[in-house]
């Protein structure tokens, strides 16, 4: 089985650099494909509050035979949990559904409402060694700048919508100064065909004999971003993770650091447009 790419977090914590995430999966998905997952290699798995899956992960988890301590399990806090108090609550609703002692990573899903408090309670819940390693996601610059200067803990994680067309070049730098690791989620741009054709990468994906999903994952880790893709097929899955027998030279980095067609209006979701947060606001 091939080993993968660990990270290190800003606070030393070892972080899996490539996971399953299991938003929009049903219990019966996650169920099927959380053990096709360890059986591929991975052992990180990505979750939310309001992916309203959590249970159905622990379930999953708790008949893995797989050693606690090689798991890195992530889940999300809803915005509408925000605050002190309600973070706490969130917290250990959380963790009882994933029938688990203890989370890997915490992340503040949505830069909305009170994640002051929130990130006041989340940093308590590290210190009690409830959580090994705190963050953010979907945090632009300005409102990552302003959370990381004046707080306690620095993120150690920013969870951001990354792929080749959807580079995010401006928080690159900015979360270098706080150690924070980048992961990208939708790293291979929910399935845009545009990409999957780009010549670019299918030119340097039938040099090595890739595919393009895999030549995306390896410039990703290359470049220091951690990535969390969702499949429910095991030939998916075990494709996805194989990513650790080939490198792409620098200039084929660069060649895919040029593609960036963010300045073109292809940068999805936007967390700075009120429209997103009325979106949000519908659910529960």
């Amino acid at each position: 089985m091939a080993e993968q790419t660990y990270f290190e977090l800003n606070n030393g914590v070892k972080m899996p650099a490539l996971g399953l995430g299991v938003f929009q999966m049903s219990d019966e998905e996650v169920r099927e494909a959380v053990p096709a997952t360890v059986d591929a290699g991975y052992r990180l798995i990505d979750t939310a509050s309001r992916y309203y899956n959590e249970k159905a992960l622990g379930a999953a988890l708790a008949e893995l035979d797989v050693p606690r301590e090689d798991l890195f399990v992530t889940t999300k806090l809803w915005f509408k949990d925000h605050g002190y108090e309600s973070t706490k609550k969130a917290f250990e609703v959380s963790l009882e559904n994933l029938g688990l002692e203890y989370l890997d990573l915490y992340l503040i899903h949505q830069p909305f409402n009170d994640y002051y408090g929130a990130w006041r309670a989340m940093e308590e819940l590290y210190d009690e060694g409830k959580i090994r390693a705190i963050g953010v996601s979907n945090f632009y610059p300005d409102r990552f700048y302003d959370l990381a200067q004046f707080t306690k803990v620095a993120p150690a994680i920013n969870q951001r919508r990354i792929n080749p067309y959807d580079q995010q070049a401006d928080i690159r730098e900015l979360s270098a100064k706080y150690g924070t690791t980048l992961q990208a989620w939708s790293p291979l741009g929910q399935g845009n065909p545009a990409l999957f054709e780009d010549a670019v990468l299918a030119g340097i994906a039938g040099k090595y004999g890739k595919s393009v999903p895999q030549v995306i994952l390896r410039w990703l880790v290359q470049t220091g971003v951690s990535a969390v893709v969702k499949s429910v097929h095991a030939h998916r899955l075990q494709e996805n993770f194989n990513i650790w027998d080939f490198e792409l030279s620098s200039d084929e980095v660069a060649a895919i650091n040029a593609i960036d067609k963010r300045e073109t209006g292809n940068g999805g979701p936007d967390h700075r447009d009120p429209q997103m947060l009325d979106l949000l606001m519908t659910f529960e």
